[in-house]
């Protein structure tokens, strides 16, 4: 019996169509032959629809989207200082928004140093960890506000929302990711020596969680500290579960240590499946090079892949990421295009079953 899978497409902006339409070519791919197809809907979202009809994210649009069994997205953003969206600010009305309005609490961020690739390190051993980053509050919850913009005397504050509900859900789902993996640790990262209310709930309920997985070795790392080792000794780590500000800024790291943020793929994820979970290059709309076929669909043609593991088809993942692996192993200083890496790719996709 044929099982479709209703997949919703934002292409976005800058090389976002150029990465997703490789990223679609890969997923027929790997689906060819097999029991399941893609009905695909595509919305054209972001900054230029923005330019042409002032619309961000309409409710009836995201009230479609949300009927999806998943999200693949591609970039957001217009050129940088564009006047028309300074005061859009697009990627708060549409990426955020996605993520709060659908729970995409854990956002996922593999970083793996692949054979071939080029590291920045000098002797960066075997690198292969995740980072679960809270991805529904912290200070992104938008919870602050100015007084007397615009004078000398002007006040900004943004408040960092921490509740007991959002951080249990996420370091859940971290021990979740490190059971299923060889290792079974998790370091979780903050700053409690510092920020003592958020950091003592954050203690109080990893402690807790870590007494229902007693087979997982737990230890801490202060941010700081965190970002230290990261570079120094990268395999220490396995699984990272940390908030949602220290996450995107140790999440970049990872992205250069693994390669480069051109090879980053994530997943914003709902595990409850009340929504469905999102999964994006994270890249950025890079608009200097935009059409050009110079942008690399690695990292997009990756988050495909963490979309069909999310999907219950993690053989087919494991395909795409073999694939991968395989094409960054032999591409050397050989130059391509966009395209042509994702028939790179295909070409190396291993035989279904083999």
């Amino acid at each position: 019996m044929t099982r479709t899978i209703k997949l919703a497409v934002i292409p976005g902006d800058g090389i976002g169509p150029e990465v997703i339409t490789e990223a679609n070519r890969v997923l027929d791919a790997v689906l060819e032959g097999g029991d399941v197809q893609l009905d695909r809907t595509v919305f054209e979202l972001g900054a230029e629809r923005y330019l042409k009809t002032g619309d961000t994210l309409p409710e009836d649009e995201q009230r479609r989207i949300a009927e999806h069994d998943a999200i693949l997205f591609g970039a957001v953003g217009g050129v940088p200082g564009d006047p028309r969206l300074k005061q859009a600010n697009i990627e708060r009305g549409l990426l955020l928004k996605l993520r709060f309005d659908f729970e995409h609490y854990a956002n996922v961020r593999p970083c793996t140093l692949f054979p071939g690739v080029e590291s920045k390190l000098a002797d960066p051993g075997n690198v292969d960890f995740v980072v679960v980053r809270e991805g529904t509050e912290g200070p992104y919850a938008g919870n602050g506000g100015t007084l007397r913009p615009g004078t000398p005397a002007e006040v900004a504050t943004e408040v960092s929302v921490n509740t007991a509900f959002g951080v249990e859900r996420v370091v859940r789902h971290a021990f979740e990711t490190a059971q299923s993996r060889p290792r079974k640790k998790l370091t979780w990262v903050h700053k409690t020596n510092v920020l003592v209310h958020a950091g003592s709930m954050w203690q109080r309920i990893v402690e807790s969680v870590a007494a229902e997985y007693p087979d997982i070795a737990v230890d801490y790392m202060h941010v700081d500290a965190a970002t230290i080792f990261m570079v120094q000794d990268p395999p220490r780590f396995d699984v990272i579960v940390t908030d949602n500000l220290f996450g995107d800024i140790l999440t970049d790291l990872a992205g250069a240590i693994g390669g480069g943020i051109g090879l980053a793929a994530s997943g914003n994820i709902n595990p409850d499946g009340t929504f469905p979970s999102m999964f994006e290059p994270v890249h950025g709309s890079a608009p200097d090079i935009a059409g050009q076929q110079l942008a690399d669909p690695t990292a997009a043609i990756l988050s495909a892949g963490l979309m069909l593991d999310h999907l219950g088809l993690s053989a087919e993942g494991d395909r795409i990421r073999d694939a991968v692996r395989a094409d960054l192993a032999s591409r050397g200083a050989q130059s391509r295009g966009t395209s042509e890496i994702g028939d790179a790719v295909i070409a190396q996709l291993p035989q279904r079953g083999a």
